[in-house]
């Protein structure tokens, strides 16, 4: 996020020299805010980071702050918990033949586990989600630091002040994240061969909260966030493969990044990198685009593609399905749609440095190009997604629906 701010200033400061004179008041101002805060944060650091000088991230803070950044809704008790969960599982099992004749995928979503959670437990349970998922740069980190927790590039304190930074940043993107999260399917990523099927959560504060400003029917408008989150299911534990697939896929990619920071210490590969960099954004690639292999980016590629395809599904037929059961259907998907639109400049500029609003892209795209292909082929040739994984999209087919339905 650092280096991209930084990059979005540098394109700001080609002042003319009639000018110049009179922009310099802010440059300097901002110089000796930016000294002030480092200060601050080394002075912390010296204390904040002695016991944890062999982690990247101090997941506590990350807890801490996410909880105090999220709005503090309220926290539900458990006679409210195991009401919402009822009333899932009833409008599981009221979608769950329509779904099935849909999709082509013979599920029964009454075995799928249903968590009501409040904002403090939608973060405690995602923390633990990307903890698992950082494991391994946890681990080569310690590798590289040894147990005196320092490391030939590390000056005093700068370990655990970027420590506290990342820790902070992440905790503000959860906190973010639990404000606006409706529902999520979970399906355990990057553990050991699962047999047990994937979670459905449903942030009930944030459904009612969205709900009662919308002025939309109750249970419709559950039911309706429901059809999007089943389908997931059927996705996932209709087709064994495709968890495998996104778990092997996810894994080699980060496999194959703690390999190239492992071999980044010597200075051929230092040399390689640069060149790299300067190749790709010399041609107009980002720079985390810049910064990875031609391998990294076929697995990231793999993996856009796949997300892409996977919201645009669910989407698709979560529009099919409800728009048959729910009598206000349009009425929902009308305002749910404005209130995606109305974003502050600030917000915006958030969901473009985190990489959130890559995810937006990938429900617009996904959708496009499922409704492309039903539209032309039906939805039988659509489910044809689902049968290998060969028969997934790729990124430019994704683009052009008829390049994928020439190739089936």
């Amino acid at each position: 996020m650092v280096i991209a701010v930084r990059t979005a200033h540098a394109g700001n400061c080609m002042a003319n020299e009639r000018s110049r004179s009179m922009s310099l008041a802010k440059p300097v101002g901002a110089g000796l805010v930016f000294g002030a805060a480092l200060g601050v944060l080394y002075t912390a650091a010296r204390h904040y980071g002695r016991d944890r000088a062999n982690e990247i991230i101090d997941w506590n803070r990350v807890t801490s702050v996410a909880l105090r950044t999220s709005g503090g809704a309220q926290r539900m008790s458990e006679g409210q918990r195991a009401a919402s969960e009822s009333d899932y599982s009833a409008m599981l099992a009221e979608i769950s033949a329509p779904l099935s004749e849909y999709t082509g995928s013979d599920l029964r979503l009454a075995d799928t586990p249903v968590q009501a959670l409040d904002r403090a437990a939608w973060i405690q349970t995602n923390v633990e989600s990307f903890r698992h998922l950082l494991r391994p740069f946890e681990e080569l980190y310690r590798d590289a630091t040894g147990s005196g927790g320092s490391t030939q590039f590390a000056f005093p304190g700068m370990t655990a002040v970027g420590r506290l930074a990342l820790s902070t940043e992440m905790g503000v993107l959860l906190g973010y994240l639990a404000r606006r999260v409706l529902g999520q399917y979970d399906i355990g990523l990057l553990g050991v061969e699962q047999t047990e099927p994937g979670k459905l959560y449903f942030v009930e504060p944030n459904v009612t909260g969205v709900q009662q400003q919308l002025g939309l029917p109750p249970r419709e408008f559950r039911v309706w966030l429901a059809l999007h989150e089943a389908t997931h299911a059927h996705e996932f534990e209709g087709h064994p493969w495709v968890r495998g697939y996104m778990n092997d896929t996810l894994q080699t990619y980060l496999n194959s990044m703690v390999e190239s920071l492992r071999e980044s210490g010597s200075a051929n590969s230092i040399r390689e990198i640069v060149g790299r960099a300067a190749d790709r954004l010399w041609i107009g690639g980002s720079l985390l685009d810049a910064l990875m292999t031609p391998y990294q980016r076929e697995l990231v590629s793999r993996l856009q593609a796949f997300m892409c395809v996977m919201e645009g599904y669910s989407n698709h037929v979560m529009q099919a399905v409800g728009s048959k059961l729910l009598p206000h259907f349009d009425e929902i998907e009308r305002q749910i749609e404005a209130r995606s639109r109305e974003k502050s400049a600030a917000e915006q500029l958030f969901l473009r440095l985190t990489g959130l609003q890559m995810k937006l892209d990938q429900y617009r795209l996904g959708t496009a190009f499922v409704n492309n292909v039903e539209q032309q082929r039906g939805i039988a040739f659509v489910n044809r997604l689902w049968e290998d994984p060969s028969n997934l999209p790729t990124e430019l087919e994704i683009r052009e629906p008829a390049k994928w339905m020439q190739r089936m």
